[in-house]
């Protein structure tokens, strides 16, 4: 059974419930209880955070986008549009035990391929990398930390 870990992210009032020995998280974004993992645990707080220490609207988040990707279906963990319906950001999340290798950045890239998204954001949790994509340049790079909803204008 999960339990949860510390992370390095503010920590919020989690909706935590028990039922038939499994243990769920309520999803603010799909008004939902989910079940309970190291992963989900993670997704929670980063949208908690983003919403309250960012100002990214909950209401244009969007969780497990489906994506075609060489022919299989792929589900990124967060995507953030803008008021005007354009991606802006893009969230792969893993469970805090998990570490952010090569692998983990190719991954989100190769989602980014599809979705074309100009801000990314990886993290376990624990440890978190953000990148700006600048596609007419064809280039990438990281950043500090993630622009709040107000400076990505």
């Amino acid at each position: 059974m999960f339990s949860p870990t510390p992370l390095n992210l503010p920590p919020f009032k989690a909706k935590i419930s028990k039922k038939n020995n499994a243990i769920y998280i309520f999803d603010e974004l799909r008004k939902k209880n989910l079940v309970l993992t190291p992963e989900e645990w993670v997704r929670q707080h980063w949208i908690n955070y983003l919403s309250l220490n960012k100002n990214y609207p909950k209401s244009l988040m969007n969780i497990e986008g489906g994506l075609k990707l060489n022919n299989l279906q792929k589900r990124s963990d967060l995507l953030i549009y803008n008021s005007n319906g354009h991606k802006i950001v893009l969230a792969e999340f893993k469970a805090p035990h998990i570490k952010i290798t090569q692998q983990v950045f190719e991954q989100i890239a190769n989602y980014n391929t599809v979705h074309r998204i100009p801000y990314l954001v990886v993290s376990n949790g624990i440890n978190h990398y953000y990148c700006k994509i600048n596609f007419k340049t064809e280039s990438y790079e990281f950043l500090e930390d993630l622009p709040s909803y107000n400076e990505l204008g």
